[in-house]
């Protein structure tokens, strides 16, 4: 009996049995009662009570063993059935210490981790990811997913206390035995870890993904003009060129294309062939571009992927946005719309011209009805104002004034190449005070009967008042740079044009046919010439036939070319920094110059450094040039090329955009040193991609 000593029961069975012994002193209470009423009687009750009490103090005393030991029994029998039980349960399960070494593991988990030995020493030896870091700390439960021996398991880690054990079962030891508080924290503190195998889960899941049908379109970009090049008798031919090169392609995918207009398809295929397609980088814009039947102009395509799992609805929404972003950019390249995540593919070569002037005549006539609707019209470019962004600024005010529509110019910072420009204006009293606002009158001014119209500049943050494009639902934007995820929302007229030299090239042709009797002024016209001369790099870069046509417009209407030249020249100071840059050039890669501008004490150092990079691109074998200019605790990164390498999928990446051959980026928080650094990182893994 002596070994029950320390043994003690749970409280509830304790209580169950002593109830005999409790039960006497009620009995105790009625004998005393008795003998109150009667002596005789009292006596006859008192005999039978104690004999009650030494048969129940008895049968307690002598037999409580019997029922600790067969209670201790039952408990023992019962703790081998759990324990077989976790043994061969299904479910892989094991218990660790604190420090990850393994106290136990039933047969499920020593069969999948086998090496039990090192499982003892940590568990980190079979399971790299289960470090001492990703333990249950404060939290009860920890998951974590990880790969193991070509399986994918689910492990959850859970903390507990070995005391709950002894809590919750029928017997416990004597509070008198147990260990102090703070070594049983140390040692009661154990974690049972799950594994859950997902891999037939998980290969569903991607089967299911794989499966799902994914919306294309498919536009031909120059589909008139690529025909118009070849003779009549090969018309067709090119034609069924390029319908067999697109059907070719799809069917090899497994997926369905249907020719909806002569230069549009709509295409749905699963996703799995989707990844195919971003490996060989949607290699049909190579083969349709390499179609060569003696046309002269080479034939490009652009695509646009919609994903969305929910809808197909939502997916062909998708696909619609994704095209037009293609087209927006330039077109010759595939764009992949996935929710907020939009990817780019191909883009690489300079935009062509398009010959045809009829959606220059159709914006042009949309722009005329937009601006007779509304009461006035608030012109805006984008900020530290270049003289293309005020130049064609000034295109519109003259449109407006035409149609007596109030007009006006919102401005902030403007390039020093600007403010000769400006100063014109200024001193023209024929102008009216109010044609230049900054942003706190242009705030107060615009409402819903105002007209908003963004030049040169189609990314919101980039605008020089970014709040205006809130206040007014009329917004209408004309852009030669290609377009970007970010974009003006709700426009009512969009017309971005990558192929256009200029923000003046495109103003310039909209203003012939707006109204018959529209006549710029002379500084109009020097303005808007002004702003394609700089764009154009003197018309050395991005021109065409229309650049010039629309050059000689502008020569038609007064332009002085002298007067232009003697605005644009540089003072001693500016000239020697940028001499100073030219000489510091280093050359990466055999074909790429880069350059820092120090041009703090000039008046304009990002314009500085855009001269430098147009510079550097007169060297022979330089495919393109990077200028590094510090300017306002940024970095402006100016980056200029010909025709070998589209500088805007670089400066893309580095979260700027532009041109093909005209493109720039700023950069926050680095030097100099750093932002040339991050730009060769990209060209290295653009070539080792093949981008490049």
């Amino acid at each position: 009996m002596k070994k029950y000593k320390n043994i003690k029961l749970s409280m509830g069975l304790e209580e169950y049995l002593n109830w005999p012994i409790i039960l006497s002193l009620p009995l105790i209470f009625m004998v005393l009662l008795i003998f109150i009423v009667d002596w005789d009687a009292g006596i006859i009750s008192a005999a039978f009570v104690f004999m009650y009490i030494v048969a129940a103090v008895s049968i307690y005393g002598l037999r409580r063993h019997r029922i600790l030991r067969r209670i201790l029994e039952f408990a023992a029998d019962y703790g081998q059935v759990q324990k077989q039980f976790l043994k061969e349960l299904f479910l892989p399960y094991a218990v660790l210490d604190m420090q990850g070494h393994m106290l136990w593991g039933n047969d499920e988990f020593r069969q999948i981790i086998e090496n039990v030995k090192a499982a003892r020493r940590n568990i980190g030896n079979i399971f790299p990811e289960l470090t001492r870091e990703v333990f249950p700390k404060d939290q009860l439960d920890v998951e974590v997913s990880l790969e193991f021996k070509e399986r994918n398991y689910r492990v959850v880690i859970r903390k507990i206390q070995a005391e709950d054990f002894l809590n919750d079962s029928a017997v416990k030891k004597d509070k008198q035995v147990q260990a102090p508080p703070k070594q049983k924290k140390d040692l009661n503190t154990l974690l049972v870890l799950s594994l859950y195998d997902e891999t037939d889960i998980m290969e569903c899941r991607r089967r299911i993904q794989e499966e799902r049908m994914i919306v294309a379109l498919l536009y031909i970009d120059n589909y008139e003009e690529s025909l118009e090049s070849v003779d009549e008798v090969r018309r067709s031919l090119l034609a069924a060129l390029i319908d067999r090169k697109i059907n070719k392609y799809m069917q090899h995918m497994d997926g369905i294309i249907k020719k909806i207009e002569k230069d549009k398809y709509i295409a749905i295929f699963k996703q799995k062939y989707l990844s195919q397609m971003q490996e060989n980088r949607f290699s049909l814009l190579d083969e349709v571009r390499s179609i060569d039947i003696g046309n002269e102009i080479a034939i490009t395509v652009s695509i646009g992927v919609g994903i969305y799992e929910e809808s197909y609805l939502r997916a062909y929404e998708y696909a619609r946005a994704a095209i037009d972003l293609a087209l927006g950019r330039g077109g010759d390249q595939a764009v992949i719309k996935e929710g907020e995540k939009i990817q780019y593919y191909g883009g690489k070569n300079v935009t062509i011209e398009r010959g045809t002037r009829v959606k220059a005549r159709v914006k042009a006539h949309a722009l005329k009805e937009l601006i007779a609707a509304k009461e006035r019209v608030v012109i805006m470019g984008h900020s530290i104002a270049d003289v293309d962004s005020f130049g064609s600024a000034i295109g519109i005010y003259r449109i407006s004034k035409t149609l007596r529509k109030q007009a006006h110019i919102v401005l902030g910072d403007v390039t020093s190449s600007v403010q000769p420009i400006l100063n014109w204006f200024r001193e023209d009293h024929e102008y009216e005070d109010d044609m230049i606002l900054d942003d706190e009158q242009a705030m107060e001014l615009v409402d819903n009967n105002t007209l908003l119209v963004v030049v040169d500049v189609n990314r919101p943050s980039y605008t020089q008042c970014p709040q205006l494009l809130k206040q007014t639902k009329t917004i209408v934007i004309l852009d030669h740079h290609r377009r970007t995820e970010e974009a003006i929302e709700n426009a009512v007229l969009s017309y971005i044009e990558p192929y256009a030299s200029s923000a003046c090239e495109m103003v310039a042709e909209v203003l012939q046919y707006v109204d018959d009797g529209l006549r710029l002024r002379t500084s109009e016209a020097e303005a808007m010439y002004a702003g394609m001369l700089i764009d154009t790099n003197n018309f050395s870069t991005k021109t065409g036939v229309r650049t010039f046509e629309a050059a000689a417009f502008l020569r038609k209407n007064g332009v002085d070319i002298t007067k232009i030249k003697k605005t644009f020249r540089q003072d001693m100071e500016e000239y020697r920094i940028r001499a100073a840059a030219i000489q510091k050039t280093e050359i990466f890669l055999d074909q790429f110059a880069m350059s820092d501008c120090e041009a703090k004490n000039a008046k304009s150092p990002t314009v500085l450094g855009a001269q430098v990079a147009n510079e550097l691109m007169d060297i022979k074998h330089i495919r393109a040039s990077f200028v590094f200019t510090e300017y306002n605790g940024k970095i402006y990164i100016s980056a200029r090329s010909i025709d070998e390498l589209n500088v805007q999928v670089v400066m893309e990446k580095l979260g700027g955009g532009g041109h093909a051959s005209v493109a720039g980026a700023q950069m926050k928080g680095v030097t100099p040193e750093q932002a040339r650094d991050r730009v060769k990182e990209v060209l290295a893994q653009m070539i080792e991609d093949k981008e490049i």
